[in-house]
C-alpha cells in the first residue's frame, strides 16, 4: 500500500505525517531540525516501506533549507506546495478555519495522495545549477539593496544638495558611480564643497580609481558645485551632512557587495554547460545569463514544454473567462525573479538587436505599451531558449525572426 509525507515546516522544529493511499494515518511524529531530527525521519519512512527503488514522496511547505537537502539527496521526490495552496486544500478538511501544525502535515500528506499528478517534484538540478543558483540570486538582491540606497541618497541630497545632483544625478545610477562617491565623502555639505580646490577635486577622483581626463573632470565639477543654490541653516546643512554620509558609507559597501557577488556569479556560470548557448541570445551576458539558468535549472524535465516555462515567468497572457466574458491579461502569479531578468533581457535586446528591435516596433505599432512589448519578446526568447536548450544548439537569428513574406520578396 502506498504511503505519503507530509512534513509542516518550521525554524526550530517540524511536524511529520505518513498517511497511507486510504487517507488513514500511518504514524505521526515531531523532529528538530538537527541531524538526530533527520534519523528518525528516515527511520518513520523505513518502517512504513520506504525502499530506495520506491522511495516515499514528500511534501513541503518550502524548497529550500537543510532539511529539503538532505531529503533530495537521499534520492526521493520531494514536492514543495506553495503555502497558499496548503491554505485551501485545508479547507477541505475542516470548516472551523482551525490550524496546526501537525493538521497542516496530515493535509500536506493528503495533498500527494489526491493531487500529487498536478503538482511538480523540486527539479533533479546539478550541484553547480544550485551554486549559480545561490550567487545570482545573492547579486540580484546585493543590486535591489544598492538600488534602494541610490534612491534614499538622492531623496536627502535633493533636500539640501541640489548643486552636486547637478553635477553628478542627472539619473539615478550616476550617484553609484566612483567619482560621485569619491567627491561626496570630502563635501557632504554645499559649504564644504565651495571650499573645495581643484587639487583637492582631483585628488579625490583619482582615489576613486579615475585615470583618464581628471583635470577637466575636477574643473567642471569645482564650477557646478560653487553654483548659488539655495541653503538651510548651517547647523541644518550639517546634519543632512551627517545623514547622507551614513548613507554613503552604506552605499559604498552595497556597490562592493554587487562586485563581488557579480565576479563570483560570472566565474560559475562561465563552467556550467549551458553557458554558451544562453549567452547565444542577444541581451543575455554573463550575469543575466546566469539569472536566467537559476530560476529555470539544468533539468531539462523540469517544464513538459515551452509554454509551461513562459507561464512560470509570467511572460505568457492568462485568459479569464466566465459566461460570455472573457478577458485576456498579463499574469501576476510568477517567478518574479525570473520576470525581472526578463525585462532587463528584453530591453537590452532591443537596443543590441535590429531583429528584437523591430519585433517590439510592430508590437508597439500594433498598440502594446513599452512593459506589454517587452514582455511579448521575453516570451518569444523563452520559447526559442527552451529549443535551444532541448536540442542543444545555439541561437540563431536568421531561424528566430524571419522577415514576413511581404519583405521577403
Amino acid at each position: 500500500m502506498a504511503v505519503f509525507c507530509g512534513i509542516d515546516w518550521a525554524e526550530r522544529h517540524h511536524d511529520v505525517a505518513l498517511i497511507d493511499e486510504t487517507g488513514q494515518l500511518v504514524a505521526r511524529r515531531r523532529i528538530k531540525e538537527s541531524a538526530e531530527g533527520l534519523s528518525e525521519l528516515t527511520e518513520m519512512l523505513a518502517a512504513a516501506g520506504d525502499q530506495a527503488e520506491a522511495p516515499i514522496p514528500v511534501a513541503i511547505e518550502t524548497p529550500r533549507g537543510l532539511l529539503v537537502a538532505a531529503l533530495r539527496a537521499t534520492g526521493r521526490p520531494v514536492y514543495a506546495i506553495n503555502p497558499m495552496a496548503v491554505a485551501r486544500y485545508r479547507d477541505r478538511h475542516t470548516t472551523s478555519r482551525g490550524k496546526s501544525d501537525r493538521a497542516d502535515a496530515v493535509v500536506l500528506a493528503n495533498i500527494l495522495r489526491t493531487d500529487a499528478h498536478v503538482h511538480r517534484a523540486l527539479p533533479a538540478d546539478t550541484p553547480l545549477a544550485r551554486a549559480i543558483a545561490v550567487l545570482a540570486r545573492a547579486h540580484q538582491d546585493a543590486t535591489w539593496r544598492r538600488t534602494r540606497t541610490l534612491q534614499e541618497l538622492r531623496a536627502v541630497l535633493r533636500e539640501y544638495y541640489p548643486g552636486f545632483l547637478q553635477a553628478f544625478g542627472t539619473n539615478t545610477t550616476n550617484l553609484a558611480s566612483a567619482d560621485a562617491r569619491a567627491i561626496l565623502a570630502i563635501a557632504p555639505t554645499p559649504a564644504a564643497a565651495a571650499a573645495l580646490s581643484r587639487t583637492q577635486i582631483t585628488a579625490a577622483l583619482r582615489r576613486g580609481g579615475r585615470q583618464r581626463r581628471t583635470d577637466a573632470t575636477a574643473t567642471r565639477i569645482q564650477h557646478t558645485l560653487r553654483q548659488p543654490q539655495l541653503r538651510h541653516d548651517p547647523l541644518v546643512e550639517d546634519a543632512m551632512g551627517i545623514q547622507a554620509l551614513a548613507l554613503l558609507a552604506l552605499l559604498d559597501t552595497a556597490s562592493l557587495n554587487v562586485e563581488r557577488l557579480g565576479e563570483a556569479t560570472a566565474r560559475a556560470f562561465r563552467e556550467h554547460p549551458d553557458h554558451a548557448i544562453i549567452t547565444s541570445f542577444p541581451g543575455l551576458a554573463d550575469i543575466t545569463g546566469a539569472r536566467i539558468l537559476a530560476e529555470i535549472g539544468d533539468s531539462r524535465a523540469r517544464f513538459a514544454d515551452a509554454r509551461d516555462l513562459k507561464a512560470y515567468a509570467g511572460s505568457a497572457p492568462i485568459t479569464r473567462a466566465s459566461g460570455r466574458t472573457t478577458t485576456i491579461t498579463r499574469r501576476r502569479i510568477k517567478n518574479n525573479r525570473l520576470a525581472a531578468t526578463g525585462f532587463i533581457w528584453a530591453f537590452m535586446a532591443i537596443t543590441n538587436s535590429p531583429a528584437a528591435r523591430a519585433h517590439y516596433d510592430r508590437r508597439r505599432a500594433a498598440g502594446d505599451r513599452h512593459a506589454a512589448a517587452l514582455r511579448h519578446l521575453f516570451n518569444r526568447y523563452l520559447g526559442q531558449l527552451h529549443h535551444c536548450l532541448a536540442t542543444g544548439q545555439a541561437y540563431d537569428n536568421t531561424k528566430a525572426f524571419r522577415q514576413p513574406i511581404p519583405e521577403a520578396a
